[in-house]
């Protein structure tokens, strides 16, 4: 595999040497929208899952989840940016993050984490419910606590265990339609569970010098390349099992089951691609399909559920 060095600018430059003017492109940067589009898509596809056509998902509702579930996904992110700064310094592709550049201070971070906190908790109480509200406080303490400052830094288990923080928006969704979690919940906790390795480790595996560099223990860096690609192999199988069980189990129908089946195929297809050629091109691939198989499978159940 070529080194993702070469394609990342070098950090140049130190907090100390920085004195900006915070803008509200910075605040949003802390949140990390790239990362929570994502989740937050799965959140509002599992409002829908949950609600199943037999509750209304009102408009108000549905901003209500969206906002809030944002709110809380960048309070957790900008958290993990204020325990994350040492390690983000010594990263090429995080060094111009705002708390590294002194942009934000850790003190103004702090207050915006607590403001998100209160008008997530504020919107998904009193539009979602309590449940759908703790399990994203519940998510955020996951990742906060058990991901970033337990596991991050001792552990290639980091992200396997760590990202089940990543499972709990479709929780949320769920539980805001329905005030309480039904067994497919738990199902769509188990599909993102079990994908977040082979996402991961597709990128872990573009971003493995930078890894590195930082003395993070994500698997490439550890294990080697073979024994990332083979784990990816091995949560790839299990993803699409798993997949399969809401039909399985007569909780979706045959729209759901035909398109799991395809995006199924193409993801084992990338990830057979990638145990042949272990190469940057090969994991950019999975990496990129990765994020949308997530999105369309839990679109096509959605869409299958309310029909």
């Amino acid at each position: 595999m070529k080194s993702s060095d070469s394609s990342l600018a070098s950090p140049a430059t130190t907090p100390a040497a920085l004195n900006l003017t915070a803008g509200w492109r910075d605040y949003l940067a802390l949140t990390k929208p790239r990362v929570i589009s994502l989740l937050l898509f799965t959140t509002l596809a599992s409002l829908y899952i949950g609600a199943a056509g037999k509750h209304p998902v009102t408009f108000a509702l549905f901003v209500a989840v969206a906002i809030g579930g944002y709110m809380i996904a960048g309070a957790a992110n900008t958290i993990n940016m204020i325990i994350d700064q040492d390690i983000d310094i010594r990263m090429a592709r995080t060094a111009q993050r705002p708390i590294v550049t002194s942009t934000v201070s850790r003190r103004d971070a702090i207050v915006f984490t607590g403001v998100l906190m209160v008008l997530s908790n504020y919107l998904l109480q009193h539009y979602g419910g309590t449940l759908s509200a703790l399990l994203a406080d519940a998510g955020l303490l996951f990742y906060v606590v058990i991901y970033t400052l337990l596991l991050k830094r001792r552990t290639w288990h980091n992200i396997v265990i760590g990202g089940a923080a990543g499972c709990f928006p479709a929780l949320v969704g769920w539980a805001a339609a329905e005030h309480s979690l039904a067994p497919l919940a738990w199902i769509l906790f188990a599909i993102v569970f079990f994908w977040t390795p082979v996402h991961f480790w597709a990128l872990a595996l573009l971003l493995k010098d930078d890894y590195a560099a930082a003395n993070i223990p994500m698997l490439p860096v550890v294990r080697g390349e073979r024994q990332t690609v083979i784990q990816i192999a091995v949560y790839m199988v299990l993803t699409v099992i798993i997949s399969l069980v809401p039909a399985v189990l007569h909780d979706t129908g045959v729209t759901y089951l035909v398109s799991a089946v395809i995006l199924n195929v193409l993801l084992a297809y990338y990830t057979v691609g990638l145990v042949k050629v272990i190469e940057r091109k090969q994991a950019l691939w999975l990496f990129k399909y990765s994020m949308i198989y997530l999105a369309l499978l839990f679109l096509m159940m959605a869409i299958d559920r309310c029909h």
